[in-house]
């Protein structure tokens, strides 16, 4: 399954303009790169793919919505897939993709 073009374009609208911010197509998806750093990404499985803090992950899962990515049979810690309906409102968009360019910018420039 190709990435949603019209998230992506969503996303978009959010992060634009930042001058360290990159876009890279990653794992049948496209990835929002804050610094080197990916913070979120139009997934190519649908919906939304999102780093987080690992100390605060499991606090944000909710079994349906919102899970732990999974890539190669293991779960990854700090990445959250959330679902398509769980990002169909501007403002919920906004509040995920806000959180993983938070993230992404803590982190070591590459």
């Amino acid at each position: 399954m190709a990435y949603d073009e019209e998230l992506a374009e969503r996303i978009r609208e959010i992060v634009y303009p930042r001058p360290d911010l990159a876009e890279k197509k990653m794992f049948g998806g496209l990835a929002f790169l804050i610094g080197g750093n990916m913070a979120v990404a139009a997934s190519g499985k649908g919906g939304l793919l999102v780093r987080v803090d690992r100390a605060e992950g499991d606090a944000l899962l909710d079994g349906s919505a919102i899970t732990p990515m999974v890539m190669g049979g293991r779960e990854l810690n700090g990445w959250l897939l959330v679902a398509p309906e769980a990002v169909d409102d501007d403002i919920d968009l906004r509040e995920w993709v806000e959180r993983g360019v938070r993230f992404a910018a803590t982190l070591p420039r590459k």
